[in-house]
């Protein structure tokens, strides 16, 4: 996107933002997510811009805020002046702009008491414009998704159902990154250090896997292949895999029916049986969009844990009681991958900009923080 031509960049932009309203129209629960993403940048860019930029953006857009002037703003200076005081800022002054705005137009203001309310109008400062913004924002784009997916419903899936069609349905559930089928140099455990390993480098979602195998010695089919490609994936060769699972399994099947049942699939996925083909591990998006049911321990912590369960699992993990909460908010808000990636930089102590995608990534990351800190051995 960092385009030297801004004129490309911006077309780039545009063409995926109504890329993703087409892909993002079809659902209500694929609704609540762009908004919420489309919501957060327009937040983002908006607060960038100095005042008189935003000011102007209200004024381009036609949006209905006027500021508030003469005796109606000095009448109300002491009592903005007790609102400001409230909110503990530095330089406890009245700001010179002030827009009057019914109160159901900053809901995010009113639920912190960060503007004063007289007679169903909030007076919000001119600081606190983007929320006016966004609310209007968010709106016109809510509506606009509406009209796409009538459009969508009635005209173009018909019409575009052997070109548009099979990509648009996809798209918001495809994984787009590295796929992990190849390990690297951060990539390569064997069985003797997998337990450590497991502790300090395992994503949330293979860690609990990895103790239930430990613990019950038996997965379900769905645990059984997000665990294993994902051990693959970090470099656990095909007779070290057998070995894990053989070790485990034995104590409850048997060996007669490991090798019946089991040792077949393990193959399988390495690619050494049916079809031969080299399976990749799995990414963010298709284990959150699994549906684990009863017994069954695969899918994503993060979205498929009782909230209780998922504290406790973050406790283990070491995460303070304010890092906890973080990621609480996270996941309240159904932000699951950004829970993840809030998780790794309290266990790890460092900032991850790309954000977790990939529980493999997680892993590789993790790799190279520890190999940074561990001390080059003597020679």
């Amino acid at each position: 996107m960092r385009d030297p031509d801004g004129s490309v960049m911006l077309n780039k932009d545009i063409i995926s933002h109504f890329v993703l309203r087409l892909v993002y129209c079809r659902s209500d629960e694929l609704k609540k997510w762009f908004l919420s993403m489309e919501t957060a940048l327009f937040r983002h860019r908006f607060r960038l811009q100095n005042f008189e930029a935003q000011r102007a953006i209200v004024g381009e857009f036609g949006l209905p805020y006027k500021a508030v002037t003469g005796a109606e703003l000095e009448g109300l200076k002491e009592r903005l002046g007790q609102v400001v005081r409230s909110l503990g800022q530095i330089s406890p002054t009245v700001e010179a702009v002030y827009y009057k705005v019914p109160f159901e137009e900053v809901p995010d203001l009113v639920a912190s008491r960060r503007v004063l309310i007289q007679k169903g109008y909030a007076f919000v400062a001119g600081s606190q414009l983007v929320s006016l913004v966004v609310t209007q924002f968010r709106s016109h784009i809510s509506k606009a998704l509406i009209l796409t997916n009538r459009k969508w419903t009635t005209t173009i899936r018909e019409r575009e159902k052997d070109r548009l069609t099979p990509v648009v349905e996809a798209l918001s559930t495809s994984y787009l990154g590295p796929d992990y089928s190849q390990s690297t140099e951060y990539a390569e455990i064997s069985l003797k250090d997998i337990d450590q390993v497991a502790k300090s480098c395992f994503p949330l979602c293979m860690r609990h896997l990895f103790e239930k195998v430990r613990e019950d010695h038996h997965l379900k089919h769905g645990g059984r292949m997000q665990l294993g490609l994902f051990l693959k994936g970090v470099g656990l060769k095909l007779d070290d895999a057998l070995a894990f699972w053989r070790a485990e399994f034995t104590k409850k099947v048997g060996s007669e029916r490991f090798d019946k049942e089991y040792a077949y699939a393990i193959r399988h996925n390495y690619g050494k049986e049916g079809k031969r083909t080299d399976y990749t591990p799995y990414a963010c998006q298709k284990i959150i969009s699994s549906a684990p049911g009863a017994g069954d321990h695969h899918g994503c912590p993060y979205r498929h844990f009782s909230e209780d369960n998922l504290r406790a699992a973050l406790g283990r993990m070491g995460l303070s009681s304010r890092a906890m909460e973080d990621v609480m908010d996270k996941v309240r808000n159904k932000h699951y991958q950004l829970a993840c990636t809030f998780t790794f930089e309290a266990v790890y102590g460092t900032s991850c900009d790309a954000g977790i995608n990939h529980p493999n990534q997680y892993f590789e990351e993790s790799q190279k923080i520890l190999k940074s800190k561990t001390p080059p051995a003597p020679v």
